[in-house]
């Protein structure tokens, strides 16, 4: 595993409750975290020492800007790749790696964890069975308190407040790029406003507005910030029966129909919490390790993903309208 920061703890700990213990840490030493969840643990700060170790599987969870530096030699060696999004902060070096995928015969699995949301999965299957018909528009809102994130550490010097580590609101909140293609198909065209408004102390982005129109004719906007409180994650889809709803707040899914406006609710698991995305995520990645199972959303997904966050900075930077 690289990398030992907020989300790399989460699969640490998470692998455990799986089972797997056989486990080699490569790291920087920089991580704010403390460090007692690590003893008895192998840690490496060389990457060729860790992967001398012949590891099946790499979790990459270093920041953005850092994601191919351990992925290219980790395809090369063979490994399976769980790899955290976005996947890296260009295109540059992601063909190199999707021939070293094909070379080496691993698997990578990019780490849009809403995938695995049962709120999502339910509107996915609302919409592939056309229970409310055609859809015709989306809206995502999504915006959190950049400094609530990670109490423990200064907001300032995360990744996602630096450019140097690929941050930035666009590609750190990413995952409606992915689940509104997963959901809407695919896009092709974009325009976008982009901006640092707050008083956030900041050198990247804290606001993305975001405008997609995909290859079905349905349109969709997108809001991203850094500065909401209290916190909003919510997705509305208009379809010609009805709208579909799902919100991050109580995780449920809803359809509410066009003829007489009755709403019928699909909640989440009594017991579900966040954590059951990365541990769902985990779980299929071993599945994808074992060849039971493809990944969700492989390397040509994440590559798309990252592809629209940068048209977005290209569309924001330009003022245009950006079109495949």
């Amino acid at each position: 595993m690289a990398g030992y920061g907020s989300i790399g703890r989460r699969h640490l700990r998470n692998l455990r409750a799986l089972g797997q213990d056989d486990i080699v840490l490569y790291r920087t030493g920089k991580s704010t975290l403390p460090e007692d969840e690590l003893a008895g643990l192998t840690v490496e700060y060389d990457l060729g020492a860790a992967l001398a170790h012949q590891p099946d599987a790499v979790i990459i969870a270093n920041p953005t800007a850092n994601h191919l530096d351990v992925a290219l030699p980790a395809a090369e060696a063979g490994c399976h790749i769980l790899m955290e999004k976005p996947i890296s902060h260009s295109l540059a070096g992601v063909a190199a790696l999707d021939e070293a995928l094909r070379q080496g015969g691993g698997k990578l699995l990019v780490g849009f964890q809403f995938r695995f949301h049962p709120g999502l999965q339910k509107l996915a299957e609302l919409i592939r069975q056309q229970t409310a018909g055609r859809p015709l528009s989306a809206r995502v809102e999504w915006g959190e308190y950049l400094p609530a994130w990670h109490p423990w550490e200064d907001y300032r010097q995360s990744y996602s407040a630096r450019a140097d580590l690929g941050g930035g609101v666009v590609v750190t909140l990413s995952h409606p790029l992915d689940y509104l293609r997963w959901l809407l198909g695919e896009v092709n065209g974009l325009w976008a406003f982009t901006g640092q408004i707050s008083d956030l102390e900041i050198e990247v982005e804290d606001i993305g507005e975001i405008g997609l129109r995909f290859e079905s004719g349905a349109v969709a906007s997108l809001h991203l910030d850094y500065y909401r409180r209290p916190p909003v994650h919510r997705l509305e889809i208009t379809c010609t029966e009805g709208l579909l709803r799902w919100d991050n707040a109580d995780g449920a899914a809803r359809w509410v129909k066009a003829e007489d406006g009755a709403e019928e609710v699909y909640l989440p698991p009594a017991d579900f919490e966040r954590n059951h995305l990365f541990l769902a995520e985990m779980q299929h990645f071993m599945d994808v390790m074992q060849g039971k199972a493809e990944p969700v959303c492989g390397l040509e997904g994440g590559q798309r993903a990252l592809e629209l966050a940068l048209a977005v900075h290209q569309s924001a930077a330009e003022g245009r309208r950006i079109t495949w």
